[in-house]
């Protein structure tokens, strides 16, 4: 079993922001992605839709750990745009997102500072309305129960999963209802005397593979 350990955490849906900084315009645009070809996928759509935009400055992070990163000044000076807003994705502990800010120039030139400052607090105010998700390492568990007691241990497992952090899946029913589980492997133990309790040593859960999940 892979050790415990804290993962970056994502976002459930994507968002768009904008703010106006001596009347330039920077219209954030950031969105849950699942690898860089999906990423690069959000960027061409938001170049497509802001084509007349003098800049469209980009910062991602992917993989599991977050150990995917890029990003780009779309033209504007070297280090003023990419790299800070790629800076906030890493404070937040995000991966598996793309943010893409879109700058109208408002006739004004911010300098290098008042630049930094723009497409960070863009980035930033953006993801204050994002909705975050966790991630967790859960395992798998399943369980093979008679149809007569489906409805008893479907009520106990959808009471017990969000009591102990575990997601339940809907259940399979063919010649016996099957019950899957995502469990913390800290509470596996307690998963396991629930069930024996529960049918009296006549449920068995069977372990599975370990996986890096959303959790709510």
């Amino acid at each position: 079993m892979i050790p415990s350990r804290s993962y970056p955490s994502t976002i459930a849906a994507p968002i768009d922001n904008e703010i106006v900084i001596t009347k330039s315009r920077f219209i954030a645009h950031v969105a849950p992605v699942g690898s860089p070809d999906d990423a690069d996928a959000v960027i061409a759509r938001v170049k497509k839709r802001y084509w007349d935009a003098r800049h469209n400055c980009v910062a991602m992070v992917t993989g599991v750990l977050g150990d995917q990163a890029r990003s780009s000044d779309d033209g504007e000076p070297s280090g003023t745009a990419g790299v800070p807003m790629l800076e906030v994705l890493r404070r937040r502990e995000l991966t598996d997102v793309v943010t893409v800010v879109t700058r109208y120039f408002g006739g004004v030139k911010l300098g290098a500072g008042g630049l930094i400052r723009a497409y960070s607090s863009a980035t930033s105010e953006a993801l204050d309305r994002a909705a975050p998700v966790r991630r967790e390492m859960l395992t798998r568990v399943t369980l093979d129960v008679a149809h007569v007691d489906a409805g008893r241990f479907d009520n106990m497992l959808r009471e017990w999963a969000p009591q102990h952090g575990a997601r339940l899946d809907e259940p399979h029913y063919a010649a016996v209802a099957t019950f899957e589980l995502w469990v913390p492997p800290a509470e596996l133990r307690q998963l396991t005397a629930d069930i024996a309790a529960a049918s009296a040593g006549s449920v068995v859960p069977v372990v599975g593979e370990d996986r890096i999940l959303d959790v709510p």
